[in-house]
């Protein structure tokens, strides 16, 4: 191609230096240009779910404001619509709000698969399904490059919490990494061909993941042929030459050179390929030309039509809302309901987004309680009922009750506050608050109907379920909210959103529930391929609301369900009285539920949504999934068919089976999957193979994985390195363990001052390699002084703060230095 001509020309003539300037930022958005090549510098930002671009100081952490953007709803709402075309357009007006800014690269979307509910980045991700996952991140994808703006998939691979994220390592075995945790990936990969790919901070089986060549080179680019660049995410470069040889090219954000020169040294030295760096710059350039400016089908008028993209937010967020209770058709509301008193201060302040890296400063805020209010519900007053971040108040209390005693219908709404899902923190338990609690209980003593309107990005416990006369469920529903929200309880939309993943009854009942988040060094994956509704469904574990449930004002019926070779045909039709949407999904269910064998007992092979009328039928032709019938061989190190008896179920839920089909699965020639992967020695894996994996000890886990398991505790018998976080340093004497008990203190003075964002950021510092302090500090400090800092925690006070203050003082004379030469040149 002439465009590869062209770039390897423009590389052919670049010195050392300029080559390897190109693999880190100028500054914390931008990568740096080569002037005198005509290489521009272009800009990466935030965006999962709406712009996040910064006009002044730069952060990573949502703590600076940003220019006013459309905020859609994030991904975990997204998913419950399950309808890839509206995500495709809410990608296409992602990309069109980052090219009128002159945004190259969106960061997003993130897909990492959601293995546990107290992950604090659930919000940010689709789905407990692969499948799911990774039809809708490469729909998002398509839709933000419509527009001649990268999308960056996220993050890659097994970011799987955020408690001691930049030095985590997850411990998966190879089965579940493939057709678990890599599968959306690959789905995103192969069907939205992203230009660029985040690696993520965490260590995947002991290597970091952005320089783990099996996960870069041999699954990313040679097994699944992604042809873009890979880019840290920010900050989470370890080893800079090791990234390199493994695939990343772009380090972000700047470390003020830091970087750049060890890529130079490596390549004088011989340690280096210079053939490796001119690959990785060729990938940057690759970039710059695919986001350049053209006059073709992708331009995009550059005044954005804001009004329009809150319309497909409002849109968006009341195609996502899930009815998950209604047993007495208390909803929708209307004139004939009486007086609705609505209670609950995110009816009033909602919460619409979660918090870190994808906060959106929204154009606008539709709040439900204004929505209601110009409804034609008879509102017959507000009230708070309580406080955020638990803050006990009886005034509030108080007057909610008196507001319900006089109401024939209570609006209640409840959620997670902000301080409860950020970026850089887990969750510490799956309750609401106690206050909200305490309120819905006195509220339902009342004998008044009671319905629940939920915000949050996660699951939680509701033990009030069964109490309750419906339960609405709105996610984090974008800056067009509440509308959507109080369209859904009036009747004027219909609901049909999905679940995305499991709700259970109590925390203690998922899979990987006891260790979760509690360990220091490693985060073990013992469930293995046993996440959300595959788990729930092997042991016949009661849950609240299965996987792929969600109720509508209308019912819908479903015939004729014929299973082919590669996809099912269904009938479905709307037999009620209210036009709506039906999601319907495919499961694929082994003979005998794989009783007997190491498999999930049925998994999600496809799906569609279909609007219908009342009385209109459709038939649908959905497709099987790529690997529906496969699982992946260990010791092939590939997909085999699992060829056999299966049934084809089509339903509502993975719970809601209405119809199924039967069909005989044959291999390809070499294709049939090795029993061992399916029928493994009992006396090795026996929980595996029961599903009982809650109770899998250290030998089973070890068998499986095939090596001993590494120490999960940090080491204590040794100085902290550059390579150790901050963390660590808990317990020390010294300035080390005042150090972290600095931190820990700033973040509970915030949180009492009322700044949940700012304190959860305190969790980024903790977790922060003392390498980073370095690179991420833009100049302001360098390896000396670094040096000097690692003595001071390790024990030797006076003689690091001796070292930290020489080397400071040496920059500043280095510094001045190059002032005065610079006057001198001019």
């Amino acid at each position: 191609m002439q465009i590869d001509d062209d770039r390897r020309r423009v590389r052919g003539q670049m010195t050392l230096a300029e080559k390897a300037s190109l693999m880190s930022g100028a500054n914390f958005w931008n990568t740096k240009p080569v002037d005198r090549l005509g290489v521009p510098s272009i800009m990466l930002t935030d965006g999962p779910h709406g712009l996040r671009k910064q006009g002044g100081a730069a952060d990573h952490l949502g703590l600076n404001a940003s220019l006013p953007a459309t905020c859609f709803p994030t991904a975990a709402t997204l998913a419950n619509s399950w309808d890839t075309d509206l995500v495709r357009r809410v990608g296409e007006a992602l990309g069109a709000e980052a090219a009128a800014e002159r945004v190259s690269v969106l960061l997003g979307p993130g897909l990492n698969l959601k293995r546990n509910p107290l992950a604090g980045r659930s919000f940010e991700y689709f789905s407990e399904d692969p499948l799911l996952s990774g039809k809708l991140a490469a729909a998002l994808i398509r839709g933000i490059q419509s527009r001649g703006v990268a999308a960056s998939a996220k993050h890659f691979a097994v970011n799987s919490q955020e408690t001691h994220r930049m030095s985590i390592d997850e411990i998966v075995d190879e089965r579940a990494l493939h057709e678990v945790y890599l599968e959306g990936f690959r789905i995103a990969v192969t069907e939205g061909d992203p230009w660029t790919v985040m690696s993520s901070y965490n260590k995947v089986n002991g290597t970091y993941a952005n320089e783990n060549r099996e996960l870069l080179d041999e699954i990313l680019r040679r097994r699944w042929g992604f042809d873009g660049l890979v880019v840290t995410d920010w900050g989470g470069n370890h080893d800079r030459v090791a990234g390199l040889v493994a695939g990343n090219a772009l380090e972000m954000p700047s470390t003020d050179g830091v970087t750049d020169r060890e890529i130079v040294r490596a390549v004088e030295a011989g340690e280096l390929d210079e053939a490796v760096l001119d690959a990785r710059v060729d990938e940057l350039l690759a970039l710059v030309d695919r986001t350049a400016p053209r006059d073709d089908a992708r331009t995009v008028d550059h005044r954005v039509d804001h009004d329009r993209h809150h319309e497909l937010a409002v849109e968006a967020a009341r195609r996502s809302v899930v009815l998950l209770d209604n047993p007495r058709g208390t909803l929708p509301l209307g004139p004939r309901s009486g007086r609705v008193a609505v209670i609950g201060d995110f009816a009033a302040t909602p919460r619409y987004q979660g918090a870190g890296s994808s906060l959106v400063n929204p154009t606008r805020v539709d709040t439900a309680l204004d929505a209601l209010r110009e409804s034609d519900l008879d509102v017959v007053g507000y009230e708070p009922g309580f406080a955020r971040r638990d803050v006990p108040s009886e005034r509030r209390r108080r007057r909610a009750v008196r507001l319900a005693e006089r109401a024939d219908v209570v609006l209640l709404f409840l959620g997670l506050d902000e301080s409860a899902e950020a970026e850089g923190v887990d969750r510490s338990h799956l309750r609401l608050a106690r206050n909200q609690l305490a309120l819905t209980r006195e509220l339902v003593g009342l004998g008044v109907p009671v319905v629940v309107v939920l915000s949050g990005g996660a699951p939680v416990e509701l033990p009030f379920a069964g109490h309750v006369d419906a339960v609405v469920h709105g996610y984090l529903a974008g800056q067009g909210g509440g509308r959507a929200i109080a369209d859904v309880l009036v009747g004027r939309a219909n609901p049909g959103g999905r679940l995305a993943e499991t709700y259970p009854l109590r925390y203690a009942d998922v899979p990987s529930s006891a260790t979760f988040a509690r360990t220091e060094a490693t985060s073990e994956h013992r469930e293995s391929i046993y996440v959300g509704y595959r788990y729930y469904d092997k042991v016949g574990m009661p849950v609240r609301y299965p996987f792929g449930h969600g109720l509508s004002y209308t019912e819908f019926a479903y015939a004729d369900l014929r299973a082919g070779r590669t996809s099912a045909r269904v009938t479905v039709t709307n037999t009620g009285e209210a036009a709506g949407v039906e999601t319907v999904q495919l499961y694929v269910e082994p003979a005998g539920r794989g009783a007997g064998e190491f498999r999930a007992p049925r998994e999600l092979a496809g799906f569609a949504t279909v609007p219908l009328e009342p009385g209109e039928s459709a038939t649908l032709t959905i497709d099987y999934a790529e690997h529906a019938f496969d699982v992946f061989d260990t010791r092939a190190h590939d997909w085999r068919t699992a060829a056999g008896s299966y049934a084809v179920l089509a339903g509502a839920s993975s719970r809601d089976i209405r119809l199924r089909a039967a069909l005989e699965v044959e291999a390809p020639a070499g294709r049939a999957a090795d029993p061992v992967v399916l029928r493994p020695d009992p006396r090795l894996l026996p929980h595996y193979v029961a599903g009982d994996v809650e109770l899998v000890g250290d030998p089973e886990f070890e068998a499986l994985l095939g090596r001993a398991l590494p120490p999960s505790a940090w080491p204590t018998d040794r100085p902290l390195t550059r390579d150790d976080i901050v963390a660590q340093a808990k317990g020390r004497r010294g300035f080390g363990g005042l150090l972290h008990g600095l931190v820990e203190l700033s973040g509970r003075v915030l949180l009492r001052l009322g700044k949940p964002l700012a304190a959860n950021n305190t969790h980024f510092a903790l977790d922060l390699p003392f390498r980073s302090v370095a690179r991420m500090s833009g100049g302001k400090v360098d390896d000396a002084m670094l040096d000097g800092l690692l003595l001071m925690v390790n024990g030797q006070f006076l003689r690091g703060a001796r070292r930290t203050a020489s080397a400071w003082i040496a920059q500043r004379r280095r510094a001045r230095a190059q002032d005065n030469d610079a006057q001198n040149e001019d």
